[in-house]
Parts: structure tokens; C-alpha cells; sequence
């Protein structure tokens, strides 16, 4: 079953037990699958929506701070709600002994030595780590790893 079908799915279950927070957070990862399929005019595959579902969680991560920082622990619970059902959809999330093995897999192919090798090294690590785990960790590793 592919990922549009299981959201699919999730909805008219959420829309049958009448939960609305889970409803509105499968609606809103519809819409932005929606969005994204028009800006390419094409349909997305399961890749390209894990890609869209992994910037949602980013986003999510993003308020969550903000709102934490600025004291409105009401609206970051909800966003942790949101965030709840957004992960449900994406694949498993790696363990950073997982993704520090994918980065030492990515250095031994780039031949990278310092940390001016970066991006080369992140290039490699996106492809297999895109939807699996949070960008700004997998880059905090990357450059611990090259001594940044």
C-alpha cells in the first residue's frame, strides 16, 4: 500500500472515531503533498512525499522551540500532537549510532579529511538519511566527525 493510500486511510478512520486533532493534522499532510504535486505537475511517489513529510516534522520542531522559548507550552503540545501523526507516516527515524555509521560510510567514499569536505560528505548522507533523521543532528554529526 503506498503512503498516499495509507493517509487515505488514517483520514476516514480519524473521520470515523471523530478525532479532530488527528484529522486535521492528516488533512494538513494531504495538503501540502496537494501543493507540492501541483509546484511539479506530476504526481509524487512515495520518495518525494517522505520528503514533504520530513519537512513537515521540521517545521514542527522548529515551532515547538519558538513557541517553548516564548512560553506557549499550550501551541508546542499541540505542534508535538501534529508531530505525533506526521512521524507515523515516515519511515522509521535512525539512531545516531546508525547515522554516525552512514557517515563514516560517506567519508571513506569522499576521501574527506577536513571539515572544507562538508558538503561532499552531507551529500552523500542526505540520500540515505532524507525522512530517517533530522537534518540538523545528521549535520552536527558530520561535522564532529570531521573535526569542525
Amino acid at each position: 500500500m503506498s503512503l498516499s493510500e495509507n493517509l487515505n486511510t488514517a483520514m476516514k478512520e480519524a473521520m470515523k472515531a471523530k478525532d479532530s486533532l488527528r484529522l486535521s493534522a492528516i488533512r494538513l499532510i494531504r495538503s501540502a503533498i496537494k501543493n507540492r504535486e501541483i509546484e511539479e505537475r506530476r504526481e509524487l511517489d512515495d520518495q518525494a512525499t517522505i520528503a514533504v513529510l520530513s519537512t513537515l516534522a521540521k517545521q514542527r520542531r522548529d515551532s515547538i522551540e519558538a513557541y517553548r522559548q516564548s512560553g506557549r507550552e499550550d501551541l508546542a503540545e499541540k505542534e508535538e500532537k501534529e508531530m505525533a501523526v506526521i512521524q507515523e507516516f515516515l519511515p522509521r527515524q535512525l539512531s545516531e549510532e546508525e547515522i554516525r555509521l552512514i557517515i563514516d560510510k560517506a567519508v571513506n567514499e569522499s576521501g574527506a579529511a577536513s571539515p572544507r569536505d562538508m558538503g561532499k560528505v552531507m551529500k552523500l548522507v542526505t540520500i540515505e538519511t532524507t525522512g530517517r533523521a533530522d537534518g540538523r543532528l545528521v549535520s552536527e554529526l558530520v561535522k564532529a566527525r570531521l573535526g569542525a
